[in-house]
């Protein structure tokens, strides 16, 4: 079988209104892609949706948790399956745009470097659904540079695109949202400057369905000081 050259890589958890959007919206880009999506047990109805949808798709891998282990774990387990030469990790909501993949991808192809982050704060037009949300994104990025000498402006950002070697190599062990604090340190650990691009950015409210509390903000900032000066 064919190796593409993207996985993307989709933890989802209870998102039914928005599940079959996103999967057409990656479809949609021109990218030779597959797409592992990883059900972390919803009960709302989307492994439902997937089961019935999207289970003969070619280029779709369905995995499906049994009990709610976080999205960590959702992205540990999706990894095991990826096949690409790249890898970007894809929410199932409808805040972030695929159509960003291109200019993502582009560095890595282009100037052999491993790691990209799309930052929502590179692009001004960008607009921010909770003040505690962009402040917490804020100083978990200012530790982040702190810590690791890095020179980011969004640590935070659900688009994160590395080569896949080096993504299976690091050896995660997270199992809720300290995917992103976890995966920064390590790649920064091995001498690896981390290079962002703009990207744009639809925040959706909590009613909506954003999952992320201000205790995951604690969570990434004892993420980053453990993995930099016990592990």
């Amino acid at each position: 079988m064919k190796q593409p050259l993207l996985s993307v890589l989709m933890p989802v958890y209870n998102e039914k209104n928005t599940i079959r959007q996103i999967i057409e919206k990656v479809q949609q880009v021109s990218i030779d892609k597959e797409i592992i999506i990883v059900d972390d047990c919803s009960t709302d109805g989307t492994r439902e949706i997937l089961k019935q949808d999207y289970n003969q798709i070619k280029n779709i891998k369905l995995i499906f948790h049994e009990s709610n282990s976080g999205k960590g774990k959702a992205i540990r387990s999706g990894l095991d399956f990826t096949r690409g030469e790249i890898t970007i990790i894809q929410d199932g909501d409808l805040e972030y745009d695929p159509l960003d993949y291109p200019k993502l991808l582009q560095p890595i192809l282009n100037n052999s470097l491993d790691v990209i982050y799309g930052s929502r704060f590179l692009n001004s037009e960008n607009k921010h659904s909770y003040g505690r949300y962009y402040l917490g994104g804020r100083l978990v990025t200012w530790v982040t540079n702190i810590l690791y000498g890095q020179k980011l402006t969004d640590e935070p950002t659900c688009y994160k695109v590395f080569r896949t070697e080096l993504l299976k190599d690091l050896n995660l062990q997270c199992e809720r949202f300290e995917f992103c604090p976890e995966a920064t340190a390590k790649v920064a650990k091995r001498g690896i400057k981390i290079f962002e691009i703009p990207i744009n950015y639809y925040p959706r409210k909590i009613e909506e369905g954003k999952k992320i509390r201000w205790t995951d903000g604690l969570e990434a900032i004892w993420t980053l000081l453990k993995f930099r000066f016990i592990n």
